[in-house]
């Protein structure tokens, strides 16, 4: 069950962080559902991406607050979580370490495991959502061998990881299996929302999801996520009451050579435009992944609201 209008007036939640694309559509989403939103900016936000934030929402809106909140500083995540009931965790690597390698992980977890620390000693918090990916899920030494769809309760393999520098999955899975550690040991609710690949205007061929992309084409995991059914999928998992665990969230498979083309071409200069070879192939891949946890919830939902 959902969360009425006259709740979500008097709620305050926090978004952290809010200056990257998840992050801003969510506190856009989040004020225009009615609720009072800490929109937490790490300090590499100040400059381009501060700004973007201010531009994208009302500068005269009541209901938003701005905090500067490092994930690397407990007082300062302490602070932008006082007073709320709900926390939306999106990880944006520090500008002074951008590019996912062998030592993301490390500062990822610790990032997780600050902020969780910090929910469990917020009194006012009722639910944390915190943003994973599906290379959490994806890859292990059994890729060709699996007899059923990939979903929610599989794990990515560390040590596959490591074996072939999956740096992205590597970190976005001991991040993810750090908070769920704290999570049941603080006794914080917690759900997860496993995203696809997020599409969005500054996506390029250096997006650290796409390592092992031909792969996962092949496997026929490739998903993609647009930034609205993402954002609505968060703020759905926080108000339905029932939401629990682990959430795939992808709303495209690229699983034929026109979808892959078409993502190339995106991906890549014109230059250097024509595919991989792995996807010059006509052929059509059986999409091997399933959200259909995340579905149901999301059309009942819907129902929900028709209904009234």
């Amino acid at each position: 069950m959902a969360s009425s209008a006259n709740d979500r007036n008097s709620r305050t939640v926090c978004v952290m962080d809010a200056s990257g694309h998840l992050g801003s559509a969510l506190v856009h989403l989040l004020l225009h559902r009615g609720y009072t939103v800490n929109a937490a900016l790490q300090p590499h936000g100040h400059d381009g991406e501060f700004q973007s934030v201010e531009q994208l929402l009302p500068c005269n809106n009541e209901k938003l607050r701005i905090f500067d909140a490092d994930p690397f500083d407990y007082h300062s995540i302490t602070n932008a979580l006082k007073g709320c009931c709900g926390l939306f965790y999106c990880f944006e690597p520090p500008s002074d370490h951008s590019t996912y390698d062998e030592f993301m992980a490390e500062i990822e977890v610790r990032a997780a495991h600050n902020v969780l620390e910090a929910c469990a000693q917020t009194d006012t918090m009722e639910k944390v959502v915190f943003t994973s990916s599906v290379t959490a899920v994806v890859w292990n030494e059994g890729r060709y061998t699996a007899s059923s769809d990939l979903d929610e309760k599989n794990w990515t393999n560390i040590d596959f990881c490591k074996k072939f520098k999956l740096w992205h999955a590597l970190s976005k899975t001991l991040a993810e299996k750090s908070a769920w550690a704290l999570a049941m040991d603080r006794g914080i609710n917690m759900v997860t929302i496993n995203g696809g690949l997020l599409m969005n205007p500054d996506l390029n061929i250096t997006n650290p999801y796409l390592k092992g992309a031909a792969e996962m084409y092949e496997d026929g995991v490739f998903v993609t996520v647009d930034l609205r059914f993402i954002a609505d999928a968060h703020i759905c998992v926080f108000e339905d009451i029932s939401s629990y665990g682990r959430y795939l969230c992808f709303n495209h498979v690229i699983n034929c050579s026109h979808d892959a083309d078409k993502l190339a071409q995106m991906l890549l200069p014109s230059s250097d435009s024509s595919p991989p070879q792995s996807w010059e192939k006509t052929r059509v891949y059986q999409q091997r992944i399933s959200n259909r946890k995340l579905n149901n919830l999301m059309e009942f939902e819907n129902e929900q609201v028709l209904s009234n």
